[in-house]
């Protein structure tokens, strides 16, 4: 019996989510505020995620099926492939998955790299005009995209690259805002720490190698994340670049099922899920890293 009583009393008692009366922690929300917290978090994900799940509801529904009923059924009365197997008996998905991963990936290795450098000497080093490249980079966040794609167009074609994966990959190989936030990285490395490496002999790539990368690998892993999810959904600057069919993308090549099956709204939601599916893998196996690039906004002494 005494030890039961010892084993009660030494279970840890549990913690409440809400803040009771006559609580001074204000870090904890009312039992109101907490109801509406979760209301508001529960309003945000219908919004933001029914669109997805009556997409891919839609792809597997059969022709006899009516897509429009209110309120709408999501479970499929007869689920189906066949609307999966009309989009990769029009385009051929793999080849043109391919070129979107080809993409992809040397985006992500460009941003990666070049970013990381730039930031590294934007956010450590002190050098001549530096605010004027920082104002440079900035400015560039200001115009669309759509401002400078005859530009882009007309300097891609006299390097002989249009109509090609590498005129489609070149303009993004690099981006102004990926330096800025791998610039904000590298600024909360602690100074001290860059100066003792100098005095210790490190050039600058050991200490960016030893010191800053340990560091910055989170955001490392934004970068990277956000640069395959730019490059894998482009759709104008490939369909401006490129021609040939044979070199689409996958944003273009499903446009193709726009046009041809404007009718049939379940061939282009199949095609929708098969472009959006290799994204929500990706993100799964990295939000691991990727949440933790997000918290990761200051490095602790």
């Amino acid at each position: 019996m005494t030890l039961t009583r010892a084993n009660t009393a030494a279970k840890p008692r549990k913690e409440k989510p809400y803040r009771g009366r006559g609580s001074a922690d204000i870090m904890k929300p009312t039992p109101g505020g907490l109801v509406g917290k979760y209301a508001l978090l529960v309003g945000v994900l219908v919004i933001m995620v029914f669109p997805f799940l009556w997409q891919m509801s839609t792809s597997f529904k059969g022709a006899t099926e009516n897509i429009y009923d209110f309120p709408p059924q999501l479970i499929p009365a007869a689920p189906t492939l066949d609307n999966y197997a009309e989009v990769f008996r029009t385009i051929p998905v793999i080849d043109y998955a391919w070129h979107s991963l080809l993409v992809g990936v040397g985006t992500v290795i460009t941003n990666v790299v070049f970013a990381t450098l730039g930031g590294y000497a934007l956010g450590t080093m002190k050098f001549r005009f530096k605010w004027v490249i920082l104002a440079i980079f900035s400015s560039t966040l200001l115009l669309p995209a759509e401002v400078t794609l005859t530009s882009q167009y007309l300097t891609i074609k006299s390097l002989g690259l249009a109509n090609t994966l590498w005129g489609v990959f070149l303009p993004g190989a690099i981006a102004a805002i990926n330096v800025l936030l791998m610039m904000a990285a590298c600024r909360m490395v602690p100074a001290d720490a860059l100066d003792a490496a100098t005095i210790d002999g490190a050039n600058t790539m050991q200490r960016l190698r030893h010191i800053v990368w340990p560091n910055i690998r989170g955001m490392v892993s934004v970068v990277a994340l956000f640069s395959f999810i730019g490059a894998w959904d482009d759709f104008l600057w490939p369909l401006v670049v490129l021609s040939d069919p044979a070199n689409y993308t996958l944003t273009v090549g499903m446009q193709y099922l726009s046009s041809n099956f404007a009718a049939n709204p379940r061939v282009i939601a199949a095609g929708t899920m098969i472009g959006l599916v290799p994204i929500i893998v990706l993100f799964a196996v990295l939000q691991k890293h990727f949440f933790r690039g997000v918290e990761e906004g200051s490095v602790k002494g």
